[in-house]
């Protein structure tokens, strides 16, 4: 089945870490909290919460982009980068937007008693009454 997804950072965490040359890049983001939202062709959609960490230990500091800089786009490509080079986890994640899906759209109906479609009159069994053999078995 093919999406079309819609990305949201839920939650973000930082710290600062030094990187492979020694420099110290303040508020590094080291650890994501998103939500995928998946949509099929007939408009059903379901959702997947995930987490993805990061570090910055070997990004040079002329390519790091400070926390005040981010946007939810950038980060959210972060992510996507990382789900989409991972077969296995994107198959994962598009299963249970699926199932999501399956579960809103298979709604269990309640068991109810059903006439016969095939009968001219209405031929549903009467509710049984008390059992007249157990009322006889009881002493007065």
């Amino acid at each position: 089945m093919s999406y079309t997804y819609t990305w949201k950072i839920t939650s973000l965490k930082v710290r600062d870490q030094v990187n492979a040359d020694g420099d110290t890049l303040t508020d590094a983001v080291v650890q994501t909290y998103w939500q995928v939202e998946g949509t099929d062709a007939d408009g059903n959609t379901g959702s997947f919460s995930g987490a993805t960490p990061f570090t910055a230990e070997n990004v040079p500091a002329g390519s790091f982009r400070p926390f005040a800089d981010l946007t939810e786009d950038v980060v959210c490509g972060w992510i996507q980068n990382v789900v989409n080079s991972d077969p296995t986890y994107k198959a994962h994640i598009d299963e249970q937007i699926q199932k999501i899906i399956d579960e809103h759209n298979n709604v269990v109906r309640e068991v109810q008693e059903a006439g016969l479609p095939w009968a001219t009159e209405d031929v549903t069994p009467p509710t049984p009454g008390p059992d007249p053999e157990a009322s006889a078995n009881t002493a007065p």
